[in-house]
């Protein structure tokens, strides 16, 4: 045997790095986080054979959850199900900053009403895993599968494989949409700063002096205020969200 061969992948290794290899790619091709989330629930369904459903969850700031992503209306049935009664493995997995794995709903007994509603939808094992970057848990990835003990230790591997770049690109996408929100701020308040500088003669100091006491004798974002400025010509007495 040449003593410069390299040993022979395993069975299906291939497979699963070009599967890897293509999801990088793609998730770094999408500009937003929906596009970027739906990519990870897609492959998600070609990486796990026995996942038949899929969907992500994000933590957002004073907004509790939202579900930008699901393969089909039955996740988003049952992320709904626990954000109402804010019960079930998903909570769990937020709070806990774990993977948790349900090998049979049948058998669940730690949250007796998602069991109950998970096995009506025809789900008998679910695997949910944590999005965490260095700020902490961004979201969960939930995994389900009509089977019981459906989700096998070499799944779980790649769950968390795909947990983990999906948390590197929800973050970069969410930071990519505040620069771009943040550009877009920038530009409406230049904008009502010039009008205000040529209809009363204002410095720019001056002009954004009056934007932001506006701003915040109306409670309202400075960005909002320029906007209504921009749009109307006029400087609002009282601004309503």
């Amino acid at each position: 045997m040449d003593q410069h061969a390299h040993p022979a992948a395993p069975p299906g290794a291939h497979s699963a790095a070009d599967t890897f290899a293509r999801l990088a790619v793609e998730l770094h091709d999408n500009d937003g986080v929906e596009e970027t989330v739906q990519a990870v629930v897609d492959f998600a369904l070609q990486a796990l054979s026995c996942c038949t459903h899929a969907g992500v969850a994000l933590a957002t700031k004073g907004r509790g959850l939202e579900i930008p992503a699901v393969t089909d209306p039955v996740v988003a049935e049952i992320y709904q199900g626990q954000m109402d009664r804010d019960d079930g493995p998903l909570t769990e997995c937020l709070r806990g900053r774990r993977a948790l794995l349900v090998i049979d709903t049948k058998d669940e007994a730690r949250w007796p009403e998602w069991s109950s509603q998970v096995q009506s939808l025809g789900v008998r094992s679910v695997l949910d895993v944590p999005l965490t970057t260095a700020a902490g848990v961004i979201g969960v990835l939930c995994l389900y599968s009509s089977h019981p003990n459906a989700f096998t230790p070499d799944d779980e591997a790649i769950a968390h494989i795909l947990a983990r770049h999906a948390s590197v690109a929800v973050a970069n996408a969410r930071h990519d949409e505040s620069m771009l929100q943040a550009v877009d701020a920038r530009k409406l308040v230049g904008q009502a700063m010039g009008i205000l500088m040529e209809r009363f003669d204002l410095d720019g100091d001056r002009a954004f002096e009056v934007l932001k006491r506006y701003s915040q004798d109306n409670n309202q974002k400075l960005r909002d205020v320029a906007q209504y400025l921009i749009e109307t010509r006029k400087l609002p007495s009282r601004l309503t969200s």
